[in-house]
């Protein structure tokens, strides 16, 4: 991989932040977008801007195909079994809400069951919290070893005859751990249980094949895989959202409306109701061409190079404290500095041009289960550089230095 070559695509690095260049290390909040993905958008909407699914005419017809096209790339991108199983949406949060609003809502009823885990974001948390209001199911969570890994023991006692369905991220966005979920997977349908797997902070690391995990439901953001923001993915068996009514109404997502009766289309139209997300759908499409150009084994390979690397020069600065240590992990280093608040750590790293995340990583439970309030987080993508991680370190020892 030419990581300088590379580099050139993504325009938003070339610039400086309080006068010196910006070493972007903020990747798992969103990544930055190559001249590729800009540049679909302004062809759509310099050239074929128009809307789908509706028109006779050119401009719809050009703007339908390109929309289309992005289902087939994301279905061979995880490799899915088939392209209407592909259903685009905002992101995973509302992926994971179509799931709880139309699958939950439907087959789930007091005394059953969903398991989640400790270190899900609060967009796989809240949405099924909700669900057991209305319905009288129950949560259950799996538990945490200090390394930040799910204790696949206390998992296997959680599963019964009443867990209805399992939800887990695939890797943590606060850990970076990466979770064993063809296991998962497995050990839920010996109960019958339904699977969702978290992607957002996955799909863009390492390869994910669907058929291979064996899950039931896989939802990604397009942003975290240097597309746009606004869409998102979820794939499902088609049989499942075959048995699922429409969570949303409105134009696109029928076949026929009489003031009598509405005839649902067919998935995966019924669950993409109103004038869909075009341009950024598009852009996605573009985003996965991207990707595909470089060879997602190839980035995995060298963001875990970088990652050692970042674990080489990180963990001996005195006071900092890595947490999330997992024996198998992606491009994650969240870590604690003695004393010194994560928010004034990335205010002193913002004024050396790094930027970093700090705060509970929208993680709140993984912030009690270590006992912090909050965290420093460094994210690795793969036009990082090991000269940005030596610029990290010696940025994380100014801060020490400031409040010394």
């Amino acid at each position: 991989m030419d990581i300088g070559k590379i580099r050139e695509d993504f325009p938003v690095l070339r610039q400086k932040v309080h006068g010196k260049p910006l070493v972007y290390l903020d990747n798992a909040a969103t990544t930055q977008k190559p001249l590729q993905v800009i540049n679909s958008l302004t062809e759509y909407y310099s050239d074929y801007n128009s809307n789908i699914h509706r028109g006779v005419h050119l401009l719809s017809q050009k703007a339908t195909d390109e929309y289309e096209k992005v289902r087939t790339r994301v279905r061979k991108f995880l490799n899915a079994p088939k392209t209407e199983e592909i259903i685009f949406l905002r992101g995973t949060t509302e992926a994971i809400n179509l799931v709880a609003n139309s699958w939950g809502r439907t087959f789930l009823k007091a005394g059953d069951e969903i398991i989640i885990s400790e270190m899900e974001h609060h967009s796989n948390i809240v949405p099924w919290q909700l669900l057991c209001e209305q319905t009288g199911a129950t949560l259950k969570v799996i538990p945490l070893n200090d390394s930040g890994e799910l204790i696949i023991e206390e998992y296997k006692n959680l599963l019964s005859e009443k867990t209805k369905l399992v939800s887990v991220v695939h890797a943590s966005n606060t850990l970076g751990t990466e979770n064993p979920v063809k296991e998962i997977t497995t050990l839920a349908h010996r109960y019958n249980a339904k699977v969702l797997i978290d992607g957002a902070q996955a799909v863009q690391h390492f390869k994910v094949d669907i058929q291979d995990i064996g899950c039931d439901f896989y939802a990604f953001s397009g942003h975290k895989l240097y597309a746009p923001t606004g869409i998102g993915v979820l794939w499902g068996k088609e049989e499942l959202l075959e048995t699922m009514p429409p969570w949303q109404g409105g134009g696109d997502m029928i076949l026929s409306v009489t003031f009598e009766k509405t005839i649902y289309n067919q998935i995966p139209y019924k669950f993409e109701a109103g004038t869909p997300n075009i341009a950024d759908t598009i852009a996605l499409g573009a985003a996965i061409d991207y990707v595909n150009s470089i060879g997602i084994e190839n980035i995995a390979r060298y963001e875990n190079e970088l990652y050692q690397y970042a674990e080489e020069k990180f963990l001996p600065i005195e006071g900092l404290t890595l947490v999330g240590t997992a024996a198998k992990k992606s491009s994650v280093f969240s870590f604690k500095l003695d004393d010194i608040h994560p928010h004034d750590v990335g205010t002193i790293m913002d004024l050396e041009g790094i930027a970093i995340r700090t705060g509970h990583m929208c993680t709140q439970p993984v912030m009690k289960r270590f006992g912090v309030p909050a965290l420093s987080r460094i994210s690795l993508a793969f036009y990082n550089t090991k000269h940005e991680i030596d610029l990290a370190a010696a940025a994380i020892k100014k801060v020490i230095e400031v409040f010394s």
